[in-house]
């Protein structure tokens, strides 16, 4: 059995996510690993993969999607030399977390091919949406990386395709406590932007992990780190809150831990707004802008905000098994958990 897995690169969470089922599948396949994306700070430790440029977001400092730097850096020219140069008929199976080259070299080379990413919990109508949703945002989010099947995750059970979140063994092993400091991880915007307002509120301490940074710094009652994993978790250990974007992975493990969370969805971006309506149905605080009275509202959440946890988190090993059966196609029952696209 041979599987072809394609990563994409853009946030941390479709890598992390890798960590935990590369590992599993490898027991029972044979799994080439494809990565492609331009703008991940972190990588797969141990593992040999190739690299594709692919398809990445860039953002502003300013907390949103910057859509002219986004087509500016696209090279569409090497995105499809790429996707033909693969040769996809050399694996039973290729899984794509929201990865573009392998899906559609495989889509149009007709190789069995799983959606297995927080973006296929999107094919399902009963996903949450906000209030206004985008017609061709929507297009995006179905058809970046086509695959013939799906299984998707989100923070409930929305569909019968849809799982929980998968948290990561690091965080699993954690001992959380809650000290005075907020956990903070908003890569859309400069560190610099968020200090001013964050020196505001004095009740407590902020802990930035910040791409922006390269070295370490203190300003008053903020710490500024550059972001790595390993200093990420210690904070987010001994936080008593984290404040963060609308990436999927990282506000399920807040949940997890049973932190208080407060989310700032990158503007511009979908599915982060989609992941917000999510978070406010279960009774999550989240801003949507850094305005002049953000400060009163970190206050108010503070001292105000009650802790929401995760009801359910996926079983990785019965999600070993599914995709197993799945690749083998020696149980039908595992149509009760993917969804069949075409």
């Amino acid at each position: 059995m041979k599987i072809l897995y394609g990563i994409q690169g853009t946030g941390h969470g479709h890598i992390s996510r890798a960590r935990e089922i590369l590992p599993l599948l490898s027991n029972d396949a044979e799994v080439d690993v494809l990565l492609s994306g331009y703008n991940c700070k972190m990588s797969l430790e141990n593992v040999r993969v190739m690299k594709k440029r692919g398809i990445s977001l860039t953002y502003s400092n300013n907390g949103r999607v910057s859509l002219f730097q986004t087509i500016r850096n696209l090279k569409p020219i090497t995105f499809l030399k790429d996707v033909n140069q693969l040769k996809p008929q050399s694996y039973d199976l290729v899984i794509s977390d929201y990865e573009p080259v392998s899906a559609w070299a495989a889509y149009k080379a007709g190789v069995p091919s799983l959606a297995l990413s927080h973006q296929a919990a999107f094919i399902s109508d009963c996903s949450p949406r906000p209030a206004r949703q985008s017609v061709l945002a929507e297009q995006i989010l179905k058809k970046f990386a086509p695959c013939k099947s799906a299984l998707g995750f989100h923070f409930r059970r929305y569909d019968s395709f849809v799982e929980p979140p998968i948290i990561r063994t690091e965080i699993l092993n954690l001992n959380p406590e809650s000290g005075n400091h907020v956990t903070v991880y908003l890569p859309a915007y400069h560190h610099d932007k968020l200090i001013p307002h964050l020196k505001k509120v004095k009740s407590a301490e902020w802990h930035i992990f910040s791409p922006s940074c390269s070295s370490g710094f203190k300003d008053a009652n903020i710490w500024v780190n550059p972001v790595n994993n390993t200093g990420f978790l210690k904070s987010l250990e001994t936080c008593r809150g984290v404040l963060t974007s609308g990436g999927f992975e990282t506000c399920a493990e807040a949940m997890y831990l049973r932190k208080k969370l407060m989310v700032l969805p990158i503007q511009n971006q979908y599915e982060q707004l989609c992941n917000a309506a999510a978070l406010q149905q279960m009774g999550i605080n989240v801003a949507f802008n850094v305005t002049e009275q953000f400060s009163k509202r970190l206050e108010e959440w503070l001292h105000t905000a009650n802790v929401r946890k995760l009801t359910d988190i996926t079983d990785t090993d019965n999600l070993r098994n599914t995709i197993m059966n799945f690749a083998n196609k020696k149980d039908t029952s595992t149509e009760l958990f993917t969804k069949h696209l075409a």
